[in-house]
């Protein structure tokens, strides 16, 4: 059921980056166009104001942020003002509901009666090409329960003023008034393997590459650089693997026992130095990503992960998720070198495809 605060990921309502954050419309966007996206639901923008207008929030939040400088200090009391204010707060009674009933349809689409869900941003200024925002805002795994799901919208929105956030728009010269975040709740995948990719090569900027990076367990381990991923480089036409390495992966998160939230563990000694992802996996994930790329017209950075197998092995008939999908923006705002290709065979065509992704 949609409202004014809510959209399904399923529904066939206009999928507005202005109503929606780049990260939400994204997943709306793949969803449509049959990728694996796990289902779930979108808090809009328009929830964020109601928060803003109610009891003058907003004009609190503007005299918080006057005349911020950028030490880290007066950084760190400002946004810690700022959060407090944010997660005390009281949500408007219509946008409580409407999260609550939307969580309630969801648990009814599953079949599970308080499903486990990721929350995450999904910022107006996020997920674009001249600035992701990656890493700046919270997200909150493994949550269950309507009243778990409205605690974690309403602290996803106060990380707008996470110190990293602040300093990371004042670096860019972005504005730090007139903020709106949507919230992405998605159902949780229980995932044996996750990571990213990327459709360029990180290291040189190849666009006929795509580099697969992957940890045991869910992914903040490898974002956050405590386990180093085992990395695939494929060659985008074939979708074959050209380069394989493989890191020991000493720790992996997985779901708390009893349900809620998440546990750091030990990875047993016989899975550390195993590759995490079969081939046909690597393929799989490879072909997303590339879908992506094509879906959009440019290089793509994708997270996704493989939903733990029942007997817990390696196995190519295990399913990969799209979790999020982003434009690239390292390689992508370089200017382009022009190719040279020999004539014949038609590689210059091959070239002309690789460069023009979207063609």
């Amino acid at each position: 059921m949609n409202s004014p605060y809510t959209l399904a990921f399923d529904s066939s309502a206009e999928a507005g980056t202005s109503r929606l954050g780049g990260k939400c419309a994204a997943l709306i966007v793949m969803a449509r166009a049959g990728a694996p996206v796990p289902p779930g639901f979108v808090v809009a923008m328009d929830a964020f104001e109601a928060l803003l207008d109610r009891g003058g929030l907003r004009r609190a939040v503007d005299a918080a942020l006057a005349g911020l400088v950028a030490a880290p200090g007066a950084v760190a009391a400002r946004g810690a003002e700022i959060r407090r204010m944010v997660i005390d707060q009281p949500v408007p009674s219509p946008v409580a509901s409407a999260v609550t009933a939307a969580y309630e349809d969801l648990c009814r689409a599953v079949g599970c009666p308080d499903v486990a869900v990721a929350v995450r941003s999904s910022a107006e200024v996020e997920d674009l090409t001249e600035a992701s925002c990656a890493g700046q805002y919270d997200t909150f795994l493994w949550i269950r329960g309507a009243d778990a799901v409205l605690d974690a919208v309403r602290r996803c929105w106060a990380s707008l003023w996470t110190d990293r956030a602040i300093i990371y728009r004042v670096a860019r010269g972005l504005p730090q008034r007139g903020l709106r975040m949507a919230v992405g709740v998605q159902q949780m995948v229980d995932a044996r393997t996750s990571g990213a990719a990327v459709t360029v090569n990180p290291a040189d900027g190849d666009p006929s590459k795509i580099r697969v990076e992957a940890i045991w367990g869910l992914g903040q381990l490898m974002v956050s650089g405590e386990v180093t991923p085992d990395a695939y480089l494929v060659d985008k036409v074939l979708l074959s693997t050209v380069r394989t390495t493989v890191s020991p992966k000493h720790q992996e998160l997985v779901p708390a026992p009893d349900g809620h939230g998440l546990a750091r563990r030990v990875v047993e000694e016989g899975r550390q130095q195993v590759p995490c992802l079969a081939q046909g996996e690597v393929v799989e994930i490879a072909r997303l990503a590339k879908t992506a790329e094509r879906q959009y017209g440019c290089p793509q950075d994708i997270e996704w992960a493989v939903d733990k197998h029942p007997n817990g092995s390696i196995d190519t008939g295990a399913t990969v998720r799209l979790l999020q999908t982003r434009p690239e923006t390292v390689w992508s705002r370089r200017p382009r070198t022009p190719a040279r290709a020999s004539h014949g065979a038609g590689v210059s065509s091959i070239l002309d495809t690789l460069l023009r992704p979207g063609r």
